[in-house]
């Protein structure tokens, strides 16, 4: 694949960034995509290895060695369908997914690996500037109805290869508009919303229809959750839903987050991350909001170490906040990975994402034991977190003695994670639970994504969990795939 010597003949090339000075000043996406001739010396790169572990690295299977190779001999529009064989939504997985494919690359053992997400960024936009990117309609209707509770990218993935099986789909989101957590998860310097919409004005050409601002199950009468942004939410029961369609496929977020609940949590002033993170991104918008959640000027302490951590750091710089520190309780990660005994596999290691790198004071092994309120008209807000230093023996985590600290914060964020889909869903449709509170359903070969309500499926983070982007579209397809064998008795949708 490639050029025969071109892992031993090119260096890995990198997609280029915005100075962290001037991105901080905007909300828009500071990546550059590689260029056409550096995209052809990455692909490139990608060896005859034999075995391309990197298919299986990647949870949609992309097929990585061929468009790495069409894109080295610069035949961007066929590299471009191979991308989509497999991959409904590129342009999203090729700016915020973490590449599990490239720990996985064969060169990667004792090199740099190929940069196959930049190569994927590269094909899709290209794809799109070109105007290749076209709806593929159905060629015949099937005359079944299939409706999709969540607009995330499982929902859209199991939407999109739905319609285009000939089946009439409508897609339910609660949220004003349509995106599920791409769209109010995930700041815009990540990713554009520009790229949602565009896909959504595919779809509605293949023929899906949106229905945003209706809840699935009980609606509030008044107060939180009556209206959504500028929009009164209207109601679908679950019964409206099992006697309209012919099948149901649930595939909600994991929504409900993780709680730390220690002394002083009720001060004002801690949030939950998805409290912080959606109120920008409407205000990008264009939505006027009263008492929009903000960092200016303000100490910002962001408790958890991942993706969601980072979103609130970066999110926090842009507002303007005095300073921005980040917790997480697990020890520091090696700079450097262990490669002969964790490759194929995802590494632990040490990683530094852009925002870290627009400012932010990181810290490890470090547990909250209680957050503290100001004196005076302050004594109802946190002002301060009491913190200690840890260790981890045998798998248990203990306090380090004398390890006392106090840390100034006017702001916390609390980005530990989310451990379940909301349940009020899955208690309208009577859908059982597996221990972790997630939908108990199968997967593609045991089960079908099938739950144990009639003609009722779920998929994505409401199935697995919480997860990455890249394996909520996996989990979409190959629901597509399940339900339309359901209602046609076969399929010709691929996994």
């Amino acid at each position: 694949m490639g050029k025969i010597t071109g892992f031993m003949e090119f260096e890995r090339q990198e997609e280029s960034y915005d100075p962290a000075s001037a991105r901080v000043k905007n909300w828009k996406e500071f990546v550059h995509p590689l260029v056409d001739e550096k995209a052809k010396v990455q692909g490139g790169r990608c060896m005859d290895c034999g075995i391309p572990f990197c298919n299986n690295g990647c949870p949609v299977n992309n097929v990585i060695p061929d468009f790495n190779d069409l894109v080295w001999r610069g035949q961007w529009q066929q590299a471009l369908q191979v991308l989509h064989s497999t991959n409904n939504f590129p342009e999203f997985t090729g700016r915020i997914c973490p590449a599990p494919c490239e720990a996985a690359c064969t060169l990667g053992i004792n090199a740099a690996p190929v940069g196959i997400k930049s190569i994927e960024h590269a094909i899709i936009d290209k794809g799109w500037e070109m105007g290749w990117v076209q709806p593929q309609p159905a060629a015949r209707r099937s005359g079944k109805r299939v409706a999709v509770v969540g607009s995330g990218p499982s929902g859209l993935a199991a939407a999109q290869q739905l319609a285009r099986a000939g089946h009439e789909v409508t897609v339910f989101e609660k949220n004003d508009r349509i995106g599920g957590l791409l769209r109010y998860g995930i700041p815009d310097f990540k990713l554009e919303k520009i790229h949602i919409d565009r896909r959504l004005e595919q779809m509605r050409a293949e023929g899906v229809h949106f229905e945003p601002a209706t809840l699935i199950g009980e609606l509030p009468s008044e107060g939180p959750g009556a209206t959504v942004g500028n929009l009164s939410r209207k109601q679908r029961s679950a019964q409206d839903l099992l006697e309209g369609f012919d099948a149901v496929l649930l595939a909600g977020g994991s929504e409900q987050p993780r709680d730390l609940p220690v002394p002083g949590r009720e001060l004002d002033g801690i949030h939950f991350a998805m409290e912080f993170l959606p109120l920008q991104n409407r205000v990008n918008a264009g939505d006027k909001l009263k008492g929009q959640l903000l960092a200016t000027g303000k100490h910002v302490v962001v408790i958890g170490g991942g993706d969601t951590g980072s979103d609130c750091v970066g999110t926090s710089n842009r507002h303007g906040a005095a300073s921005v520190t980040q917790f997480e309780l697990l020890p520091q990660p090696p700079q450097q990975e262990d490669k002969p005994l964790v490759w194929p596999y995802w590494p632990i290691k040490l990683r530094t994402s852009s925002s870290h790198e627009e400012g932010c004071s990181r810290d490890w092994s470090v547990a909250t034991k209680a957050f503290l309120p100001g004196t005076g008209k302050d004594k109802g807000r946190v002002r301060q977190i009491q913190a200690c230093r840890v260790e981890w023996k045998d798998g248990r985590m203990q306090e380090v003695a004398g390890s006392e600290f106090i840390l100034q914060a006017d702001l916390v964020l609390l980005a530990m994670g989310f451990v379940h889909p909301l349940a009020s869903v899955l208690e309208a449709f009577g859908v059982q639970r597996d221990a972790r509170g997630n939908a108990q359903a199968g997967t593609e070969d045991a089960g079908g994504y099938a739950t144990n309500v009639a003609k009722v499926f779920a998929a994505g983070d409401m199935r697995r969990g919480q997860s990455l982007v890249v394996w909520a579209i996996r989990e979409g397809r190959q629901a597509a795939r399940a339900i339309d064998r359901f209602l046609m008795g076969s399929s010709e949708l691929p996994r």
